[in-house]
């Protein structure tokens, strides 16, 4: 169990995204794809306010990581990072207190712990995830990539703490409702890792994770138990001999360690 960082997604998924990381007295939220009040009271269920954070990261510009940034800047007037190409694609920017917008530099460091963007795999204007550090431990958030590169894959070595997608269960997905479009892009390098391909990444990884979160579970094209259920048997027909704790994400409950 990690000693340092303390996660709660509050919402992970198609109809919003919200995360908060937090380590000593230094806490983020990453993305704002929900209300403004469901952010809160999130924030609250974990002993928090608004102005606890020291600012929202951005992934990408996508709604369902955005859309709750308006109201969030004008109550709160927390700074919101994002890089130049995602400001620019955001429809919502207008409507975002302007002294709220901050420029993502290449890393940020805030009361001891230091944050470093990294870019994935999505069809965004130019998405990231975010690793942090502090002390000696280390917690990295990546969601909404449709493979992962070696650049990811460095990004994400040696973390303690790992929030990663398992977003669909490529049967489920295939034989399912979608149009034949949508079902390709959230397949394509460009669209979602898959449950599979999020068991395959952690039985490779150098060091196993203490603690991970699988997140961004597709409701249509996944269940939770089933996203489970893939990883744990990839890790364990991988021959891994230490497996992390798993928490598994939903849209309607807080999920924290």
């Amino acid at each position: 169990m990690s000693k340092e960082f303390e996660v709660a997604v509050i919402a992970s998924g198609s109809k919003g995204n919200a995360t908060i990381i937090k380590a000593g007295d230094t806490a983020f939220l990453v993305d704002a794809g929900i209300s403004c009040r469901r952010i809160t009271n999130g924030l609250k269920e974990c002993g928090l306010h608004p102005l606890d954070l020291s600012g929202v990261l951005i992934t990408h510009e996508h709604t369902d990581h955005v859309s709750g940034l308006p109201v969030l800047s004008r109550k709160y007037k927390l700074p919101i990072f994002a890089n130049e190409k995602t400001w620019q694609a955001m429809e919502l920017r207008n409507e975002i207190e302007r002294s709220c917008h901050r420029l993502l530099p290449g890393q940020l460091s805030f009361g001891g712990m230091t944050v470093s963007p990294f870019a994935i795999s999505h069809d965004a204007a130019s998405p990231v995830g975010y690793s942090f550090l502090f002390k000696e431990e280390k917690c990295t958030y990546l969601t909404d990539s449709g493979f992962v590169n070696e650049d990811i894959k460095l990004a994400s070595l040696n973390s303690d703490v790992l929030i990663l997608e398992a977003n669909h269960d490529e049967e489920m997905l295939k034989t399912g409702p979608y149009p034949r479009v949508l079902k390709e892009r959230i397949l394509g390098t460009r669209g979602h890792l898959s449950n599979t391909a999020a068991g395959w990444f952690l039985a490779n990884m150098e060091k196993m994770p203490q603690e991970v979160f699988l997140a961004h579970i597709s409701q249509e094209n996944n269940k939770p138990e089933l996203a489970l259920a893939t990883v744990e048997r990839i890790l364990s027909d991988s021959g891994c001999s230490v497996l992390p704790r798993i928490f598994v994400t939903s849209q309607g409950d807080l999920v924290h360690n």
